[in-house]
Order: structure tokens, then C-alpha cells, then sequence
């Protein structure tokens, strides 16, 4: 089959998934995200599990599904167990009831939701120590919860269940499991692209592909093995994975935090879509500002990360815990400083100010790096946190560049946004500094929000040139620190090109009926001007005062 018969294939069945949210009255509500989100991964870990069967049972893979679900329904449980113990650690493990199939052959059933809710409760229990997601108390929150819950009337819940059961039958993603991340991310964007709204105490930035795959490939330069990636405020995961996939997902473990649970969930999926499993244990729901979670036998107990990327909530209500964020106890990590709480607007504090710092505090101090969205405002703010921020990392001399974006690049937002990128390694190297925002085409998105979108072209233009550390007339620049140090420390590529002025050649008789074009063409302006105060005067003259 081929890649784009995949790709419909797939595609129809999150439509079928989420028509019959809407049939059931559930469509837009806030339970619809998690409903088709775990359908599909029920479906994707059935098919999955198969697939591995065919690997760890050599006659399985000449079987269809058919014959190698019965074959192995045939099976002892002691030959069974033997199998599920050659399965690799990126497949859950399935009972004989746990197969779609299985529930398919029962769906007539009375209380059939009963069956299918406690299946994969089952499952998500069968499979919590690798499957699951810890809270900040160190719980596990498990792989899927019973969905008829969100059917209010119980004698529809039967039919619910079969719906979704007979949509699940109908296809096959057999083919799915040989294909790579470059798939597996456009499945993802289709699948939460109606539920990449804000949500919860921080706002969720869904990170377009296009950014998340500039960002990577700006950041890894060269073959790396045993790479510690991070974002603390990772959303639904797509800047750790476009990462990770550039580093090779063998070759490092990914490390997360996320106030937000619908958030973690998207991430959790978007891991186990794209063999990313071990990194599961790693991914922490909980506020990372107020407790970060990562630790280790420093001092202050924070790990440190070879890599960091992150797209923060720029703006939101933190004033509950801002005094706190003051405090002593946080006082090395948000060393910068913490904004005040304003008199108005408290929903408009700069949170990603607070992100900043914690990035800067968690990268290795030897060969971190990192890169950042921030709002195009911060390179150049002429005090406040803003200005420290940017001298700790002149001074330090730990920045790598900055590419200020098209407006609209996320069409969530009408911020214009840049892109810090921190080497710790960069110690004697040009500093990069890119204007991007003229590029791209603006479309609108749904006939609703406008956005723009980088070609594959421009893609490329931005990552050679950046990665090339040379200079282009009008898009790029690269300095020495101590250039921006006498630029006030401004990150804005625009404030170092130079101002060029064209000349043109022309006779003395050209340039002196020039001088006095101009010098007639003041005369009038300066008579018209005086007619005007006169006009003026005339007028306020006629004011009288009435009583």
C-alpha cells in the first residue's frame, strides 16, 4: 500500500471517529479530544501487537490478521506467556480479551459498554509500569479511562461503544508500522487539530511541524549518541520529537513537564506513535515553574539537559505565585528577576520570562543547548528582565543566534515570535543573527485564522544559511559578541545591516532644476501655511459666547 493510501486511510477513520462524537452529541465537547485520542490508540496497540506477534512468531507472518489472531487464541497460555516475554519494550502487552476482534464478536451483547470500558481499563492496568504518565505526586495516571462515561443517556451507551467497535474493524494500519516519523507526525497534527485550543491554567501552543523541524536541524550538526532532551513545557510533545528524530530516537531519552493533563495525553500518544516508549517514565504532569520534577544530586537537586527546546505560554496570570517565585528558595534559578503582578490585566504577566530563566539554570554548563519561541519584543527591550536575560547570555557568551519569524507563522497567535537558540559551546564563534519575517505565504486557515506558511524552499534558505554562519545582504548577519555588547545588546538582525544609498549619476543642469523644484515647491507650502493661520484666526474671531 502505499504511503498517501495510508495516510487517507488513517485520516478517514479519526474523520469516522469524530462523526460519531457528533452523533452522540459529543462532538466539540471537552471530552471528544479524549475520546478519539484513545480509540485510535486502542487500535493503533492492537494492530501493533500483531505486527510484533509476526516478528517474535516466525509462522505468524505468514498468516493474515485473521488467521494469526486465531492461531495465537489457539495458543497455551505458557506458550502465550513465552511470546509476550520476546515482545521489545515499545509494544503494550495484550491479553486473548483484549483484541478488538475479540470485542467485535460480543458487540451484541447486552451492557456492551461494560465489556469495552472494563477492556481497556484492563489494558491500561496490564501495562501501567511502562504505559503511564506520573503526576507530580509521583502517581500514574494510566493509558485510557472507560469513555462511555461521557454518554449521559445510559441506553445509548451500547450503541456508542458498537460504533466505535464496528470503526475500528474497518480498517487495518498493518502497513503504518514500517513507515517513519515524517508520517507519523502529519497523522498527529491531523488527529488534535481541532483540539489545539487553549486550555487550563497555561495556554497550549501547538508548535507548527515546519517550525519544529527547523529548529531541529539547526540544533544537531553532527552524529550524537546518549543525549538527554528536554522541554518543560512541552505541550503535545512536537519540538522534543522532531528532536529527537534528528538526534535518532536510539540515541537519546526525552525528559518533560506540563501543567496541563490534556496536554501530557497529546504527548503520551504523539511517544508511543513514534517508538519514543522508554521515554514515557520521563514525562511528568505538574506545574515545572513552581516544582520541576526532574532532579538529580545537585545541590538543588535539577537535573541539567544536553538539549532544551520549548515553545512557552508567552503571557499568563501567575500572580499567586509570584511572591513565592521571588523568594529565596528560587532565587538562583530565576536569576533575572520576577515580574510584578500589574494592576490590570494580571492574565498579560510575561510567564515565558520565568521559562527563560528555568532553560538557562537547566542547561549542562559545559555543551548545553537550547533553543527558544519568544515574543520578537524581547530582543530588543531596552530594560527590565528582558535586558539581563539577554546579557547573561552575551556575557556568558552561550548564545548561538536568533531568527526572527514571519508574523502569523502560528496561526494560534498574532504575536510575532523569534527563536533564541544558546550553545554553551559557542565561546569564540560568530553569533548569528536572521531576519526571516518577510518569508512565507499567508493562507487562511479553516477560512478563519490568518496564517503563514514557509515553503520546503525557505525551510531550507533559513537552516543553510543559519547553519553557514555567514553573512546575507539584508536576511543575516553574523557578529562578535562584542558587537552586540555595543548595540546595547539588542538581538535584532535589522540594527546590524548596513544602511546602503544608492547614487545616481546626473549633469549640473539637472541637479540645480532639482533645487529649484524643491525650493518652489516650499515656497507654496510655506504660503499655503500662512494662508491657513490666517483661515484659523478668522475663525476663532467669529466664536462668540452665548448665554
Amino acid at each position: 500500500m502505499q504511503v498517501s493510501d495510508i495516510s487517507t486511510q488513517t485520516k478517514k477513520m479519526i474523520d469516522d471517529l469524530k462523526a460519531i462524537c457528533t452523533n452522540f452529541g459529543l462532538g466539540n465537547a471537552s471530552s471528544e479530544y479524549k475520546i478519539i485520542t484513545e480509540v485510535f490508540l486502542y487500535k493503533f496497540l492492537n494492530d501493533k501487537f500483531i505486527y510484533e506477534a509476526r516478528q517474535v512468531v516466525p509462522r505468524l507472518s505468514m498468516m493474515t490478521t485473521v488467521e494469526a489472531e486465531a492461531a495465537m487464541n489457539e495458543m497455551s497460555d505458557e506458550d502465550y506467556e513465552l511470546m509476550l516475554m520476546d515482545f521489545g519494550g515499545g509494544t503494550a502487552k495484550l491479553k486473548k480479551e483484549h483484541y478488538i476482534s475479540y470485542l467485535f464478536n460480543r458487540k451484541n451483547q447486552n451492557d456492551f459498554h461494560t465489556l469495552f470500558d472494563e477492556t481497556l481499563i484492563d489494558i491500561a492496568n496490564f501495562n501501567i509500569d511502562i504505559f503511564s504518565v506520573q503526576t507530580g505526586g509521583q502517581s500514574k495516571i494510566r493509558l485510557f479511562d472507560a469513555l462511555s462515561q461521557f454518554v449521559i443517556e445510559q441506553e445509548k451507551k451500547d450503541s456508542f461503544c458498537r460504533a466505535l467497535i464496528d470503526k475500528l474493524v474497518d480498517c487495518s494500519f498493518d502497513s503504518v508500522f514500517d513507515q517513519k516519523y515524517d508520517f507519523f507526525a502529519t497523522i498527529f497534527e491531523y488527529l488534535i487539530k481541532d483540539y489545539n485550543k487553549d486550555f487550563g491554567k497555561y495556554a497550549e501552543y501547538y508548535t507548527p511541524y515546519s517550525i519544529a523541524s527547523i529548529i531541529a536541524k539547526i540544533m544537531v550538526l553532527k552524529e550524537t549518541r546518549n543525549i538527554t532532551v528536554y522541554d518543560p513545557a512541552a505541550g503535545s510533545g512536537t519540538l522534543v520529537l522532531a528532536l529527537a528524530h534528528e538526534i535518532g530516537e536510539d540515541n537519546c531519552a526525552i525528559y518533560t513537564q506540563d501543567i496541563s493533563q490534556k496536554s501530557n495525553e497529546f504527548l503520551r500518544l504523539n511517544l508511543i506513535l513514534n517508538n519514543l516508549v522508554h521515554s514515557l517514565p520521563n514525562v511528568v504532569h505538574e506545574d515545572t515553574l513552581l516544582n520541576p520534577r526532574h532532579l538529580n544530586e545537585r545541590k538543588d537537586g535539577l537535573m541539567t539537559f544536553d538539549y532544551i527546546v520549548s515553545n512557552p505560554p508567552f503571557n499568563t496570570d501567575f500572580s499567586e505565585n509570584r511572591d513565592t517565585f521571588a523568594g529565596e528558595k528560587y532565587l538562583k534559578r530565576f536569576f533575572a528577576g520576577v515580574p510584578n503582578i500589574p494592576n490590570k490585566n494580571k492574565s498579560g504577566m510575561a510567564i515565558y520570562l520565568m521559562f527563560l530563566q528555568h532553560i538557562i539554570y537547566s542547561l549542562d554548563k559545559n555543551k548545553g543547548k537550547a533553543a527558544v519561541v519568544v515574543p520578537t519584543g524581547f530582543l530588543t527591550a531596552g530594560s527590565g528582565i528582558q535586558k539581563k536575560i539577554r546579557e547573561k547570555l552575551v556575557k556568558e557568551k552561550m548564545l548561538r543566534g536568533v531568527i526572527s519569524m514571519p508574523s502569523n507563522i502560528f496561526a494560534t497567535t498574532g504575536t510575532n515570535v523569534s527563536i533564541l537558540f544558546m550553545d554553551r559551546e559557542n565561546k569564540e564563534g560568530k553569533v548569528v543573527l536572521m531576519d526571516a519575517s518577510k518569508m512565507g505565504t499567508k493562507i487562511k486557515e479553516d477560512g478563519k485564522n490568518q496564517k503563514t506558511v514557509l515553503s520546503a524552499d525557505e525551510i531550507s534558505k533559513i537552516i543553510d544559511t543559519f547553519n553557514s554562519a555567514k553573512g546575507k545582504e539584508n536576511f543575516c548577519v553574523a557578529v562578535e559578541y562584542k558587537d552586540i555588547e555595543e548595540k546595547k545588546f539588542s538581538f535584532s538582525a535589522g540594527q546590524y545591516f548596513d544602511v546602503k544609498i544608492d547614487y545616481v549619476e546626473i549633469t549640473q543642469k539637472e541637479f540645480e532644476n532639482k533645487m529649484e523644484s524643491f525650493k518652489s515647491r516650499l515656497e507654496t507650502l510655506f504660503s499655503d501655511e500662512q494662508e491657513l493661520k490666517e483661515e484659523i484666526k478668522e475663525q476663532l474671531g467669529r466664536v462668540k459666547y452665548e448665554y
